[in-house]
């Protein structure tokens, strides 16, 4: 059973089998990637748990590091259950294309159906920082043009360790 902590009338974070995590520094990688990772239908922590079970068994990545857990209301379109959101630090080979080519076959296998901007979703992945490369297509935005003004974010990032999260972000100029 997952500890939890209340931080507001809207905001709880939990701490679970594997969030958060370190895991010992993976060899033969080129990037350091940092994931979004959120939800709100079913039971997204079990969910979490296996995806953190899935990614440990994928060649083209490894996961390294996860932030805790962080319940919040959603945004947008409100009428939904809150998410469940969390950061996982992965370590991979794979230019930023293939990556997201990757995670939307993993959201896929997890169950996500898209069918309108912020629906309920079994799993949500997003590319937050790639190293620290500054990416605008139609499809991929780094580092996620977001990510200050949302405590999904900020919060599971805080979490982890200072040095490791500040690698992404410091010297950005956004």
């Amino acid at each position: 059973m997952p500890l939890r902590r209340k931080l507001d009338e809207k905001h709880t974070i939990y701490v679970d089998h594997n969030f958060p995590k370190t895991l010992p520094q993976a060899e033969g990688f080129r990037y350091r990637v940092l994931l979004g990772v959120g939800g709100n239908i079913g039971d997204v922590k079990r969910r979490m748990n296996h995806l953190w079970i899935h990614l440990r068994h994928l060649s083209m990545l490894i996961p390294l590091k996860s932030g805790v857990i962080l319940r919040n209301p959603p945004f947008g379109y409100t009428e939904q259950n809150d998410f469940e959101n969390t950061v996982i630090e992965v370590a991979t080979s794979l230019e930023p294309k293939a990556l997201l080519r990757l995670i939307w076959r993993i959201e896929k296998r997890f169950g996500r159906r898209r069918s309108f901007a912020n629906a309920p979703r079994t799993l949500d992945l997003d590319i937050l920082f790639f190293e620290k490369r500054f990416i605008r297509t139609k499809e991929l935005s780094i580092p996620h043009p977001h990510w200050r003004e949302r405590v999904s974010v900020t919060i599971p990032l805080g979490s982890l360790a200072r040095k490791s999260a500040r690698r992404y972000y410091e010297n950005l100029d956004i």
